[in-house]
């Protein structure tokens, strides 16, 4: 091989790992700032300030609504630009993937793709939650959209940065895989609880108990699950430390949001800060089950690659 030929090579190998390391980086920040659209968001319904914009896209018929701001308001508008700005970044990631795509993993196009589709959907819902005046079908499926776009900028994310694994978590993938369906299933629960207040009716006219009394019983399946899942990661010999603190990480979590829960069910959600810290760290639970099956599944590939 010629000089030119080594030195054509290193080059390309150059950019493709510096095109890697800023889709890499776009995407861990995209996640953050999802998590944290979820929390204003969360916010935003637990301060009733979800129909502050009576109208949408604009506020009051403008982008900066200046003379009817109030916090209820700012939550509203701000919660819109913020998921405006993510929208925005969730084009430039998919036009880099698309562009790059000689040079990148073939999934990361259609993963972008995906991502994008599922912030438009988004987007609709949100406007549809105005429109439709916090219909609670259409806010559940709004947090719910938003549960998987978060899920997937955290896959990819996860499964561009360097990781190698030590074939130790083959058999774990598929008990923090089923830990996350339930987490988000409870979730959805926790959404339709909120959005049609279930817990005030229940205590109060006995309505809507059968969906409150589901939200408390689905407390179990992910917390049992959560908690095999530390132990087996304990007692399996060779398993890489990063799978060891996030199955740590997600037990403390169980631990934390049922704390919450209790404390906002018996303070009947009248403490805003608790509610919204409650679905925040559900969602961070749902991210960590989410980034230890990615994870065990690269475990499990790499060792397939091993011995083919």
């Amino acid at each position: 091989m010629t000089e030119s030929a080594i030195k054509t090579q290193l080059l390309a190998k150059t950019e493709v790992t510096t095109v890697e390391k800023w889709l890499r980086l776009l995407l861990w920040k995209m996640t953050i700032a999802t998590l944290l659209l979820m929390a204003i968001g969360s916010a935003t319904r637990v301060m009733n300030a979800g129909l502050a914009c009576p109208d949408w896209p604009l506020c009051y018929g403008q982008l900066v609504p200046t003379a009817q701001m109030n916090l209820q308001v700012f939550l509203e508008w701000f919660h819109r630009l913020d998921a405006s700005l993510i929208g925005l970044l969730a084009i430039a990631l998919m036009g880099l993937a698309w562009w790059y795509r000689q040079q990148l993993p073939s999934w990361l196009p259609w993963g972008a793709t995906a991502a994008l589709l599922l912030i438009l959907f988004q987007g609709i819902l949100g406007g549809l939650t105005v429109t439709e005046l916090l219909r609670f079908d259409i806010v559940t499926a709004h947090l719910a959209t938003a549960l998987l776009f978060f899920c997937t900028l955290l896959t990819m994310a996860i499964l561009l940065t360097p990781y190698q694994g030590t074939n130790a978590a083959c058999h774990l993938w598929w008990l923090s895989a089923t830990a996350a369906l339930f987490v988000y299933l409870q979730s959805l629960l926790g959404a339709l609880v909120a959005s049609r207040w279930a817990l005030h009716q229940c205590l109060d006219n006995s309505q809507l108990c059968l969906v409150m009394n589901s939200h408390i019983l689905g407390i179990i399946p992910p917390t049992l699950l959560t908690l095999v899942l530390t132990i087996k990661a304990w007692q399996t010999p060779g398993l890489h430390p990063v799978l060891r603190q996030l199955a740590n990480l997600a037990s403390t979590l169980v631990i934390l949001q049922i704390a919450l829960g209790i404390a906002t069910f018996r303070l009947h959600l009248q403490v805003e800060p608790l509610t919204v810290a409650h679905q925040t760290v559900g969602a961070t639970l749902l991210g960590t089950l989410i980034a230890f099956t990615v994870l065990a599944i690269r475990d499990r590939a790499q060792n397939q690659q091993k011995f083919a």
